[in-house]
């Protein structure tokens, strides 16, 4: 398995290459296809290339000699991430209408204010801005708007008035929002003011539901039924004995895809709570990654911790991040949404690093056609400052703001209270209890709920 694993790893490095203009062998493949047009036949080239720290993809350009047709997509040849996201984007200036935007194919995009949607696997995935989004859209409806005329005046007409209020949208007269709800996780906003908060955009990833994934083709219809048929209650399988032992379970690799085994154990942390601990390590490609999950329940309360550093042991402090945890640091004027880096249980020092490894190094703008150098300069500022945090040499808070209060940020003081760490229990808000799924949570009640309807 593991000879496969390193042959397949080999074919897709020789395979995808980064995009380069001095790449005199990255030629497209030419292929001679039908036209729908005109039904004769064109010409199509594939370019297998790979957009450095995003992800593999294939671009294909069509043209046709005789009618003059031409057509050109993206589709993303990586794998579909463990999440899906949405993005949501506050439109308010004509700068904004020139975000780059990466939209896959299974990205639903709406405009509320026109009650207007664009429903995932309709159009193919495109590397584009906001303008060019509205532009095709536009395109697409204009299309048949030839023989809607003649068939269904009533119909072109209404069509047409919308088609004026897309491109009213344009000129950005009115602010109006931008929803891009991308199931695979594939499609990606433009922050032009990474590596700070964007005022104006709202990353949210979510867990797919069952409907989603068998779109996604991650999952057959049957495959509830049997998971339902192969639950069995097996005895002596207390929560003692999982806290002695290591769970095993096979998967794939997410990089190489090669079969990999995923080890998990149940682990409680001191004057905390029960932690989940998942690690992935690929024998084949040397890919590893590790996972944590709150092992109980969702606390009452949310909460805030926050943390002076100001020693170099500081660095060593056992942290436990879990899903629903943002994280602040005011000296840089940064906030990282919840799910951005995932659930983690790793020292201080570890986790900077995977933030300053987040911004810096996987942001899909930094390098190739789409760099800026004025976003890729202030990036690398970025970087060397989350550098002398580490080093302490910029003075400097670490917040992190967990609504469920399923984080954990280790007091070496404990059980004494800790001088330079502060621990506050709110009160979660309606917004808060409705991102956590609490909202629309019942739990007591049902007897009588049952009652009432006989």
């Amino acid at each position: 398995m593991s000879v496969i694993g390193e042959e397949e790893v080999r074919g897709s490095k020789a395979i995808f290459k980064e995009i380069s203009a001095d790449d005199e062998d990255q030629q497209p493949t030419i292929i001679e296809s039908l036209c729908m047009s005109c039904f004769e036949n064109g010409t199509t080239r594939l370019l297998l290339t790979k957009i450095p720290f995003f992800k593999e993809i294939i671009i294909s350009s069509f043209i046709c000699d005789s009618c003059g047709g031409s057509n050109t997509e993206i589709q993303s040849a990586g794998k579909i991430q463990e999440q899906g996201v949405v993005y949501t984007l506050d439109i308010k200036t004509k700068q904004d209408m020139n975000r780059e935007v990466i939209k896959s194919d299974s990205a639903t995009t709406r405009i509320p204010e026109l009650d207007f949607e664009i429903p995932p696997f309709t159009q193919k995935g495109s590397l584009s801005t906001v303008e060019g989004l509205i532009d095709r859209a536009v395109s697409g409806l204009e299309q048949d708007q030839a023989i809607r005329k003649a068939t269904a005046p009533e119909v072109a007409a209404k069509i047409e008035e919308f088609v004026e209020k897309l491109i009213k949208l344009k000129d950005v007269e009115t602010p109006f929002t931008l929803i891009i709800d991308d199931s695979s996780g594939n499609s990606f906003v433009e922050n032009p003011f990474a590596p700070q908060r964007d005022e104006a955009l709202t990353v949210t990833h979510y867990k797919r539901t069952t409907q989603q994934d068998i779109q996604l083709g991650l999952k057959a219809d049957d495959d509830d039924e049997e998971e339902e048929e192969q639950v069995e209650e097996k005895p002596g399988n207390t929560i003692e004995d999982m806290r002695n032992e290591v769970l095993q379970f096979n998967t794939n690799c997410p990089e190489c895809n090669a079969p990999a085994s995923t080890n998990m154990k149940l682990v409680q942390i001191p004057h905390f709570k029960e932690v989940i601990i998942m690690a992935t390590n690929c024998d084949s490609c040397g890919h590893r990654t590790n996972e944590v999950k709150s092992g109980g329940a969702t606390e009452k309360r949310g909460t805030k911790i926050t943390l002076h550093i100001t020693d170099p042991s500081d660095m060593t402090r056992d942290l436990l991040k879990s899903e629903t945890c943002s994280i602040l640091i005011p000296e840089l004027e940064f906030e990282l949404g919840m799910a951005a880096v995932g659930g983690k249980f790793t020292t201080l020092e570890g986790l900077l690093k995977d933030i300053k490894h987040l911004i810096v190094s996987k942001n899909p703008f930094t390098l190739g056609d789409s760099s800026n150098p004025d976003l890729a300069g202030k990036l690398q500022l970025f970087g060397k400052k989350i550098d002398q945090i580490i080093a302490l040499e910029l003075d400097a808070h670490i917040v992190l703001d967990d609504p469920a209060g399923s984080s954990y940020l280790q007091n070496v003081y404990a059980p004494d209270p800790d001088p330079e760490m502060k621990t506050e229990h709110y009160e979660r808000t309606f917004e808060q209890n409705e991102d956590l799924g609490l909202n629309d949570m019942k739990t007591e009640g049902y007897l009588e709920g049952q009652s009432a309807d006989r």
